[in-house]
């Protein structure tokens, strides 16, 4: 692989103090460009852009604007911040793509286009080199790599088309960064996989090291799930990160271990039952698969639906867990056997099997509705329902709520500090809730 290669930081932070943290870690790494994000100069301004020329003025700055409007303005204004490149958004008009690009050159800073959301991206790469710009970025944006997209596809397609530099965006790690490479990347631009990584310096070494030998280096989080890595994703996460990432979601309210250290994760089996009735609940390993969760409704009281002899069923069949929003019994020996069962009642007394119900069924329990083969993942937490429309993103996003979690921790150690102070809570406090309006 050529070292021609360039590696990019994007600071996507909205704190500068963090983001020159990184900075300094990812140069000292192997970093060629530094990247002012989009979040960090809506939050700092373009003083972001002069802090980091200040502290490394031989280093390449990229004023990452996403500019839709006003072009002359803001690509003067990065220039004179001391920015060596800006990007305007190929979905913006084309008067203002030349606006940036005719002031760059009065100023002397270089345009890219970036490709994001544009309906025919390699339509606008054919007819970009007529336009004037440097080059241009192909960017898979946060929420499309949370759905699992994949930005190596259109770099190809991409490069096939146009000899102006390209640089690839969305969620590159040190397993990916060579292919990247391979389709046909000039620069390779990484962001989570450096900024919320433990390590900074390791992380961007590992990435420079898989750019220049074309060998991927392995790699155990900034990864993202496709639907066939669901599982393995969501092995890597817990129920408070899934909440976090999906708008707090909640968890099934009531609904606990009956142990501790306890977690599962895999397709709901459905069952819909009266209390007591436990006919459909045991017939319901029948229908399952090997790690799928069962989950019943069984009216969420008492009598138990479920014991030791279903739980040893289940672990012949390699059943990964069971959901009663109901009673369960034997929890002693059930812990025994290991076998990862949550309930809402652990009582001693059963019902009798009258066969009353249905297997695979839509159910509702705590106003959540969980249909046959929505995502199942269960702690001591508690237990989150995933639809099967969206695990997916909702895997995604969750394991991106632990890599930033990694991170803050890893500083609240490091500098002896505290959530709040790292949080810089006082500082995105609400300021005026509950002031009048109009």
């Amino acid at each position: 692989m050529s070292t021609d290669v360039k590696l990019q930081v994007a600071l996507d932070f909205v704190e500068f103090g963090r983001a020159m943290a990184v900075a300094e870690s990812a140069v000292a790494g192997g970093a060629d460009y530094i990247e002012a994000g989009t979040p960090l100069i809506k939050s700092e301004g373009l003083d972001a852009v002069r802090k980091l020329r200040a502290a490394f003025p031989d280093k390449t700055i990229i004023a990452d604007l996403k500019t839709m409007d006003a072009g002359r303005v803001e690509a003067e204004s990065a220039a004179k911040a001391g920015a060596n490149i800006m990007t305007v958004l190929g979905a913006a008009d084309e008067t203002t793509i030349r606006e940036c690009v005719e002031a760059g050159q009065h100023y002397g800073i270089k345009v890219a286009v970036d490709l994001l959301g544009l309906a025919d991206p390699v339509g606008f790469a054919k007819r970009a080199e007529e336009l004037g710009v440097a080059w241009l970025d192909v960017h898979c944006a946060i929420d499309q790599q949370m759905a699992g997209r994949d930005p190596l596809a259109l770099l190809r397609e991409v490069r096939a088309v146009t000899n102006l530099t390209l640089a690839v965006a969305g969620g590159i790690n040190s397993e990916t960064a060579a292919a990247a490479v391979e389709a046909g990347a000039d620069v390779v631009i990484v962001g989570g996989a450096i900024t919320k990584a433990v390590d900074p310096k390791q992380a961007t070494k590992d990435i420079r090291r898989a750019i220049d030998t074309g060998q991927a280096v392995a790699s155990e989080l900034f990864k993202r799930a496709g639907a066939e890595t669901l599982r393995e994703t969501l092995q890597t996460v817990r129920t408070s990160n899934i909440s976090d990432g999906s708008h707090r979601l909640g968890c099934l309210e009531g609904i606990r271990p009956i142990g501790h250290n306890q977690f599962t994760c895999g397709p709901a089996v459905t069952v819909r039952t009266l209390p007591g009735d436990w006919a459909k609940p045991v017939e319901a390993i029948d229908v399952a698969q090997a790690g799928d969760v069962i989950v019943i409704d069984a009216g969420g009281v008492p009598p138990a639906v479920w014991g030791e002899l279903a739980s040893e069923s289940c672990r012949n069949k390699g059943v990964a867990g069971v959901v009663i929003h109901g009673a369960i019994r034997d929890t002693a020996e059930i812990r025994v056997l290991g076998f990862a069962a949550w309930s809402r009642h652990i009582t001693s007394h059963a019902g009798n099997p009258h066969g009353l119900g249905e297997v695979n069924v839509p159910i509702e329990i705590s106003h959540q509705r969980i249909c046959p083969g929505d995502w199942i993942v269960a702690d001591d937490d508690g237990v989150m329902v995933l639809p099967a429309a969206k695990a997916v993103e909702m895997a995604n996003r969750a394991a991106d709520v632990l890599e930033a979690e990694n991170r803050i921790r890893a500083e609240i150690r490091d500098q002896h500090s505290t959530l709040a102070k790292v949080a810089n809570l006082k500082r995105w406090e609400k300021k005026g809730v509950g002031d009048a309006v109009g």
